[in-house]
């Protein structure tokens, strides 16, 4: 099938699976006569696989982590399980950054609801912090 027909059956866009393909995570398919790209049925599995790994909170370096060690012949189940730990653990830290910016944010309203806009000052809350 050509691209165009990998993309509709998939949902994914043309640039999309071309990048996949120059990351290496799709197998680079055969060349028709013409030299368009002619894929395989599989290419339709291993586009739905990336996108399933992307939703569990793999990324694209992480997922060619695990086709490699699937090509190995290993099992990638442990080396996911420790790249979900770590991604985990990233969120939780974003998370924590995320609500310590909140109670900044909500502390510079009530300063800045309750302080009086004064003539050349470029702003009280700013300049106070």
């Amino acid at each position: 099938m050509r691209i165009g027909d990998l993309a509709f059956r998939t949902g994914l866009s043309t640039d999309a699976i071309r990048y996949y393909e120059k990351e290496g995570l799709l197998p680079s398919p055969k060349r028709a006569d013409n030299g368009y790209r002619d894929y395989g049925p599989e290419a339709v599995d291993d586009l739905e696989f990336i996108r399933k790994a992307q939703v569990t909170g793999l990324r694209l370096k992480d997922i060619r982590e695990v086709l490699d060690i699937v090509s190995g012949g290993s099992p990638p189940c442990d080396h996911v399980r420790s790249v979900l730990r770590e991604r985990l653990e990233d969120v939780d830290r974003k998370l924590a950054e995320l609500k310590a910016l909140r109670t900044t944010l909500r502390q510079s309203l009530v300063r800045l609801d309750g302080a009086p806009a004064e003539a050349g000052c470029r702003c009280a809350v700013i300049e106070s912090a």
